[in-house]
Formats: structure tokens, C-alpha cells, sequence
């Protein structure tokens, strides 16, 4: 999986379609990530003590890997990952535009 978190990335279809956000966290097993501000669900919390008030509160969930597209930080484009290797044998993830390392 090329995702990882704080990536910033590109929602390529559903219903959040375009947007831009920041990967939260990234599950590499079921190839799922939960993304800042997208596929928001609503869930209604019950009070579990007295003095407590019950709340709907807005929660983002997983979507799949595949529906999200690296965005480059240098050339500001959504692009596929490459890889490549330093001076020091040292794997690095590269955008496939302008070669900058991510």
C-alpha cells in the first residue's frame, strides 16, 4: 500500500468525489484509510451518566485504498506512485510528474 498517514490525498469516486484531505490512519491489512473530512457518518451517542447529555456527533470512517489518489507536495497534482533508491540504497516514494520525492 503507497498510502500512509498524514499523506495528502484525492478522493477519486463516491459521493465525496474531489475532495482533498489528510489520511488519519491507514489499515495496510484491510486496505483501508480513514481520510479528514471524508465519508463522515453521523452517530447518535446516548449519556451514560446523569449528568451527562446525549450528542449526535460527526465520525469519519474507512474507505478503500483505491478510491484515493496521492496528491504530490511539490507540483500540487494527484499522481501514481513510483519508487527509486539514494545514495544510501535507501527505498523513497516518488511522484510520477515531476520525479519530487514524497
Amino acid at each position: 500500500m503507497n498510502i500512509k498517514t498524514n499523506d495528502t490525498v484525492i478522493v477519486l469516486s463516491g459521493k465525496d468525489k474531489g475532495k482533498k484531505g489528510k489520511v488519519l490512519s491507514a489499515d495496510p491489512k484491510g486496505m483501508k484509510v480513514i481520510v479528514e473530512g471524508v465519508n463522515v457518518a453521523t452517530k447518535h451517542q446516548k449519556s451514560r451518566r446523569q449528568n451527562e447529555e446525549s450528542a449526535i456527533i460527526k465520525k469519519e470512517t474507512p474507505i478503500y485504498v483505491s478510491k484515493v489518489q496521492l496528491v504530490c507536495p511539490k507540483c500540487g497534482k494527484p499522481t501514481r506512485v513510483g519508487h527509486g533508491f539514494d545514495a544510501d540504497g535507501k527505498k523513497f516514494r516518488a511522484c510520477k510528474h515531476c520525479g519530487a520525492e514524497m
